[in-house]
């Protein structure tokens, strides 16, 4: 059986491979990449195609059908329903077919492939002053095919209906290999226009044959998305067989090619938040507004938003958006608004006219569904009743009835969504990890159905049924209907080759869950991963799917840093998800089969910077750097090691050791023995070696306290100033320009010593020249990059052993460089989780502006007035926050913005033979474009040892660090 079963895989790869221009595979890793979506289910593929183009997709649907294979159209992966994985061969849109065909703003039509990001289109559409209606909260990195699929909806869906409000044509293959173009109206037999002879009259027997039952078995709401939309076929409704076919998740046709319309976005936009007592108060409100005409009526209650500012006092809020022809217009609108809300219960309001305030607040709504899935108390929470949807005016009390039905099954869970059309979100704590947890899931998904469809609602208001709700569609419709549904579908799919399981003839839900292939203990670890009680497993499983690490573009003021990789390659595996995916299957063993030992987790993780964007910009906080380290102490363990862990891995110990033979050292790098040493080190052929200090920081610092020649300031403050190895050995000229402006705004910066203290009382040192053949104290920061985890927490141990007696008087520890204070904060107590003093040392430490502003308030820094650019340290954005440094700048007359991303460099990773020209395409995505937009005056700001590495090799003009810049505009000391 084994024997045969490897033939027809054979036979079935060599077929595809011939007939299918695009890319063919039955890897390990681009089947694990598939297994899930945004849901709560997995399925294995068998393979995975990237059709190139419409014939591409006939010839693998007729080689799939020649072999009897499933096969599962796929866009972004987002599907919360479980409607994009399957066990057959995936076909992903995202590669190939992602091209806007045509744009005709007259008509406001555009023609597009199946996988156009949503975000392209309107971006092209935005050029002539029109969108796309729809827009989920995924619409970055959303596909228009899987929009299609599911009927998506959005926050605008109030103004501008549900994606099948906007659909015109759509030319589909069915799993037979007939040709489909789906439109609006009937040919001369009456029956859908665009149908093949089979289709057509089988399609039209239908529809005449339950006429009644059409018109009687559907709900009237405008989230309807539950079950195929026959009663679009009605000829009272135009026989819309386009309408009809959107919402049906891939189970009829594959998608080829749209005609879509657009709409006309209004010239200026409004935000008014409404605040009210709670969330009830908040959803009953929520309809009167509607002959108000917004754009928008989003609810959030406080357990979701948290602490989030610029929202108006309140339990709950309505996110409200207006249009009209000027700002002035739709001001007038919004304050119109307010005045008739705060009359029907809204206790304040605010009104946000500032585009960047506007968007501040938008992220809160847009991240929420990777919010939602982590509790106050960090417990975890779960899609699957994502997005059930009642009437608009019934949706209070529903929502009473929701929060009791809760309560009784003892779940809990965070409401949200689109209030103005009674559709709400919410991810509940189910225990999906054990057979009483899953039996709960399941009863309460029977109750809650009965409880939706007693207020006349749908079971999915947004996302499809797929999987998770698809077994319950006899409560909403009647066995009758369901009927109707299953004989539709064996109309247009009598093989049941199209994603079988979902929406008809469903898998259970409490089936394929992707939890149940886990390892059922924890797995042991290095990191101590507090957020996850020691669990990597849970750290891994953070990850939902939602994606935003696919981002492909930058929305105006952002200051994101996740994914660099993604962005530079397009690739799955390279974005958090595809590695968070890959690292969940190698856990599970079944498609990655090797462990720790696994090379299609290490190659993904090779391209990964540690740039630690995903945790802060990832709505669940996976944190990829931490588990690339971790992946990477276990798969070299007894092994060696790739020559650049040795090289730069341990790069403190070599700059140590060299700091004696610097200017010998330079000498030789700028002659043919250095290609040499690169080859040697790993390091790539196209970077330059940097120069060393030929006098360290250190070594400057003792010798000017030996010398007294500037005393330091009496009385006050002390703080202890880290000398990290960037900033000793290869930029000790900010160590220097630091310590002038710490002094001048009245600060007692101090060195640590390099062993620990043997005072009574642990008081600090007297300035006097330490022993300089001892080991320099480090962060450990290299070590964890190149997951040299038993390395890295000797020398964090030397560095807590040397530090807690100095820090236990509450001596803040000020770091300039950012990834060694990033490592300090995190990487350290994370590795040391039994020694208490760690967290103490790690509580201790701040940035060079948190430093200024905490113990010098009162300090005036010198005015510079002069536009910046430049780039936010990614660690620094993910780790410290950089709103101490913008005060700090605003405060200089700096004036400007710094671009998010990441440099590319970050640290070992640029420096690595092979990284080279994604290293590259990193500084070309926003750092090199802001500095080259610059204007000769612009003071260029990087703070970061990296950033200014990348922009001296490959900008035009060279970077410095803030406290440079400080000390500069400082003049000579007095």
């Amino acid at each position: 059986m084994a024997d045969r079963t490897e033939t027809e895989k054979r036979d079935l790869a060599k077929e595809l491979a011939a007939a299918v221009r695009g890319e063919v595979s039955f890897a390990a890793a681009d089947r694990a990449l598939m297994t899930m979506d945004a849901s709560n289910y997995r399925r294995v593929p068998r393979a995975v195609v990237a059709p190139r183009d419409a014939e591409d997709v006939a010839a693998a649907l007729r080689v799939c059908r020649e072999h009897g294979v499933p096969v599962v159209p796929r866009g972004g992966g987002t599907s919360i329903a479980g409607q994009a994985t399957g066990v057959g061969v995936v076909l992903d849109f995202t590669r190939h077919m992602r091209r806007i065909v045509s744009l005709n703003p007259a008509a406001r039509t555009a023609v597009v492939q199946p996988g156009v990001v949503l975000d392209d289109l309107r971006t092209a559409a935005g050029a002539h002053g029109l969108t796309f209606g729809p827009d989920p909260s995924t619409h970055s990195r959303c596909t228009l095919g899987g929009m299609i699929g599911n009927n998506s909806c959005g926050s605008h869906s109030v103004a501008w209906g549900t994606t099948a409000d906007s659909v015109r044509e759509l030319e589909l293959l069915t799993y037979g290999g007939e040709r489909v173009r789906a439109g609006r109206g009937t040919d001369p037999t009456g029956a859908p226009t665009g149908l093949p002879p089979r289709l057509r009259d089988g399609v039209k027997g239908l529809v005449d044959a339950e006429l009644a039952l059409l018109r009687t078995g559907y709900p009237d709401l405008p989230r309807r998305i539950s079950g195929y939309a026959l009663d679009a076929l009605l000829p009272e409704k135009g026989t819309d067989l386009a309408r009809a076919l959107t919402g049906s998740e891939g189970t009829l046709g594959v998608l080829t090619e749209a005609a879509v319309r657009l709409v006309e976005t209004p010239a200026a936009r409004v935000l008014a938040v409404l605040a009210y007592p709670d969330e009830s108060a908040a959803a009953e409100a929520a309809h009167t507004l509607l002959p108000h005409r917004p754009m928008t009526v989003e609810g959030m209650a406080a357990d979701l938003v948290g602490d989030a500012a610029g929202l108006p006092k309140g339990g709950a809020w309505l996110f409200v958006e207006m249009g009209g022809a000027s700002p002035g217009e739709a001001a007038a609108r919004a304050q119109s608004l307010c005045r008739a809300a705060a009359a029907d219960g809204s206790t304040d309001h605010t009104v946000v006219t500032d585009p960047a305030g506007q968007r501040a607040l938008w992220r809160i709504r847009e991240d929420a569904s990777g919010t939602a899935t982590r509790l106050s108390d960090g417990s975890e929470a779960w899609p699957g009743w994502e997005d059930c949807a009642v009437p608009p005016a019934r949706l209070g009390p529903y929502l009473r009835d929701f929060r009791a039905l809760l309560t009784q099954h003892g779940l809990r869970g965070t409401p949200y969504g689109h209030f103005g059309d009674g559709c709400i979100h919410i991810r509940i704590d189910f225990d999906l990890l054990t057979p009483p947890g899953i039996r709960r899931f399941r009863d309460f998904s029977y109750d809650l159905g009965e409880l939706v469809v007693s207020y006349g609602g749908s079971l999915s208001g947004e996302h499809g049924d797929g999987q998770a709700r698809a077994e319950l569609l006899p409560k909403m419709y009647g066995p009758e209907l369901v009927r109707v549904f299953e004989r539709f579908k064996s109309l247009w799919d009598p093989a049941a080759g199209l994603n079988p399981g979902m929406l008809v003839r469903p898998a259970r839900l409490d089936e394929n869950l992707r939890f149940e292939v886990l390892p059922a203990r924890p797995v042991p670890v290095e990191f101590g991963y507090p957020h996850d009680n020691g669990d990597f497993s849970a750290a891994v499983r953070r990850c939902v799917g939602v994606a935003k690490c696919r981002n492909t573009t930058t929305s105006p003021g952002s200051t994101d840093v996740m994914c660099p990789s993604f962005r530079a390659t397009g690739e799955e595996q390279h974005s958090t998800r595809g590695r968070a995916r890959l690292l969940h299957e190698m856990l599970a063993g079944e498609v990655i089969t090797d462990g720790w030992r696994s090379p299609e987790v290490h190659d993904a993780l090779d391209l990964c910077l540690s740039c630690k964007g995903c945790r802060s910009d990832c709505p669940v906080g996976v944190d990829m750097a931490t588990y690339k380290a971790e992946f990477l102490h276990h798969h070299y363990e007894g092994r060696v090691r790739p020559a650049a862990h040795y090289s730069m891995g341990r790069l403190p110990q070599w700059l140590h050791a060299a700091a004696p033979l610097a200017p010998a050292l330079n000498v030789l790098a700028r002659t043919p023995l250095a290609a040499v040493a690169k080859r040697l080190g790993g390091i790539a052929a196209e970077r330059p070696i940097p120069p060393l200090a030929t006098e360290t920081f250190t070594r400057w610092w003792w010798r000017r306290r030996k010398t007294a020649a500037a005393p330091p300031p009496s009385g006050g403050r002390t703080v202890i100033l880290w000398p990290d190895t960037f900033t000793n050995h290869l930029s000790p000229e900010v160590g220097r320009a630091a310590v002038r402006v710490l002094e001048a705004a009245g600060l007692r910066p101090l060195l640590p010593p390099t062993a620990p203290l043997r005072q009574p009382g642990g008081a600090l040192p007297q300035p006097s020249l330490p022993r300089l053949h001892r080991p320099p104290l480090c962060c450990g920061l290299t070590y964890v990059s190149t997951g040299q985890l038993d390395r890295a927490r000797t020398v964090m141990r030397r560095t807590v052993e040397v530090l807690s007696p100095l820090l236990r008087d509450g001596h803040p520890l000020v770091v300039l460089e950012p990834s060694c204070a990033a490592a300090l904060r995190t990487d350290l107590p994370e590795l040391l989780v039994d020694d208490p003093r760690a967290a103490q040392l790690a509580r201790s430490v701040r940035t060079f502006a948190q430093a200024l502003e905490e113990l010098a308030p009162d300090w005036q820094p010198p005015r510079i007035d002069r536009p910046v650019a430049g780039q936010t340290h990614c660690h620094q954005h993910a780790v410290l926050g950089d709103a101490a440094e913008r005060r700090l700048r605003e405060r200089a007359g700096l004036t400007g913005r710094l671009s998010g991303g990441c440099c590319g460099l970050a640290g070992n990773f640029g420096f690595e033979r092979g990284h080279y020209d994604v290293s590259v395409a990193c500084a070309e995505d926003q750092l090199l474009p802001a500095v080259r937009e610059s204007t000769g005056a612009t003071e260029i700001l990087a703070d970061g040892f990296s950033c200014r590495t990348q922009l001296d090799q490959l900008g035009d003009r060279p970077g410095r660090h803030l406290a440079e810049v400080l000390a500069e505009a400082l003049g000579e000391p007095g």
